[in-house]
């Protein structure tokens, strides 16, 4: 598939409902951060393959904000979809929404946005259809996509250069005796 080929926003949206249970939470008897981003990869992922239909990989978590406190009284609500798309690469939007089961009152608990690239049975990246939003809230986040991409090869750029200052020997192998 290429860029002279389309779908709509709405063919990739998809949602996950979880209830949080005991071995979930943390010290603050709140959901654990790290379990909400495997809950928000996992989803995202499946939105950019109903997209590229292909192979695909995350390339980075944009941004997770953790919004409100998600507590054991709470499900959580994911939807996730793609947002704006590149050559082979694509953004993927999360919200997720916590629902108080025995108040049905219900907040946006975090957001995310994450890159994921498409891959060919050799592992290269491959063109992926471009993306057509429909609705007031898809044009919105279509719109300002582009913003977030020139932040992120900004923000990777510096990744980069940071990346060669740091030791990838271990703690006991290294001598502090410079």
């Amino acid at each position: 598939m290429g860029n002279d080929q389309q779908k709509y926003v709405r063919e990739t949206r998809c949602f996950k409902i979880s209830r949080v249970f005991p071995l979930d939470v943390n010290n603050n008897n709140t959901l654990f951060g790290g379990k909400l981003m495997s809950l928000i990869d996992d989803i995202a992922s499946i939105s950019a393959t109903k997209l590229s239909r292909g192979n695909v990989v995350t390339a980075s978590t944009d941004s997770v904000d953790f919004l409100s406190p998600i507590h054991l009284t709470d499900c959580v609500c994911l939807e996730a979809f793609v947002t704006w798309t590149g050559t082979t690469s694509m953004e993927v939007f999360v919200k997720v929404v916590k629902e108080d089961l025995y108040t049905g009152e219900r907040k946006i608990a975090a957001t995310s946005f994450l890159t994921f690239v498409s891959l060919d049975e050799n592992h290269k990246p491959v063109p992926v259809p471009r993306i057509v939003p429909e609705t007031e809230e898809e044009r919105k986040l279509h719109e300002t996509a582009v913003q977030r991409a020139q932040m992120r090869k900004h923000r990777r750029e510096e990744s980069k250069k940071f990346a060669d200052y740091l030791l990838t020997t271990y703690p006991w192998e290294q001598s502090y005796n410079q």
